[in-house]
């Protein structure tokens, strides 16, 4: 098992920047890497505003939100990218994700471990396209990842136990509750949460009942969020595509179809709170 002593997250959104954050609130050296400069800088500010409301409710105090804030360094350089392990949180397209890992592997010492966080797509498929495939594994962290404890750590059939002892033993180092899986489609929880969103926009759907007369039900019998509040956290968009991606890696079962009223709420861009609208408005 090797000791993890710096990370490196790819991808700046709402999951890498979360990511990088609860890296370096468990003192880990961490480099966020983000091509597109605007995104960079937006989740430098979002990691500061995340960290000064903890300030103010007193959680943490100025010199540790400093001291973190000081583990991070913010890059759009791809020759920055040096760490003993590289977690990517980019666009879910497995092309990408396999030509970025086989470019930071020319830059790397021939041990870096690359973790993808996807929510749904085949890690064995990422695995195959990289050098040295039996350090691929999934790593997958749940939003807002600086708060939600479980991480799904996927093995493909070609991980071998170094990896994954590593990479439970650094979930664990970061706080996090590791959940070990085999690579399948929507792993565990997204594959148990299908029919928790589909069957819900299917009432809507049918004009069944109303979304947030759905939500105020299931928000009764205990659940933190109804369904579709939670899609709006989580943002239609991402929500959408692990759907489809589950009913296509399964062959394309009637009780998992996606919604089309989703479908429309991603068309016309409307995501969720990231975006102001979703199923709800947010001010």
């Amino acid at each position: 098992m090797m000791t993890i002593n710096s990370i490196c997250v790819c991808g700046a959104g709402t999951m890498g920047s979360g990511i990088a954050q609860a890296a370096a609130q468990s003192g880990f050296h961490t480099i966020l890497y983000e091509l597109n400069e605007s995104v960079l800088e937006k989740a430098k500010k979002s990691i500061q505003q995340n960290l000064a409301s903890l300030v103010a409710k007193g959680k943490i105090t100025t010199d540790w939100m400093q001291g973190v804030m000081g583990r991070i360094r913010f890059t759009n350089d791809l020759q920055d990218c040096l760490a003993d392990i590289i977690i990517e949180a980019i666009v879910e397209k497995p092309e990408l994700k396999i030509a970025l890992f086989n470019q930071l592997a020319e830059l790397n010492h021939s041990e870096v471990i690359f973790a993808s966080n996807t929510s749904s797509l085949s890690v064995s498929r990422i695995a195959e396209g990289i050098q040295r495939p039996e350090r691929v594994i999934g790593m997958h962290f749940f939003n807002p990842a600086t708060i939600m404890k479980l991480v799904e750590v996927v093995n493909t059939p070609l991980t071998n136990s170094h990896t994954t002892d590593t990479v439970v033993a650094l979930t664990k180092a970061m706080g996090k509750v590791p959940v070990l899986c085999s690579d399948a489609p929507g792993f565990i929880v997204n594959r148990v949460a299908r029919p928790f969103y589909i069957e819900s926009l299917r009432l809507a759907e049918e004009g069944k009942t109303e979304m947030e007369q759905i939500d105020r039900l299931m928000e009764s019998t205990g659940f933190k969020l109804g369904p579709f509040r939670l899609m709006d956290l989580i943002g239609n968009d991402v929500n959408y595509a692990v759907s489809c991606s589950v009913y296509d890696q399964l062959d394309s079962p009637e009780r998992l179809k996606p919604s089309f009223i989703q479908e429309q709420k991603v068309k016309e861009g409307k995501l969720g709170k990231k975006t102001g609208e979703g199923y709800y408005r947010y001010s």
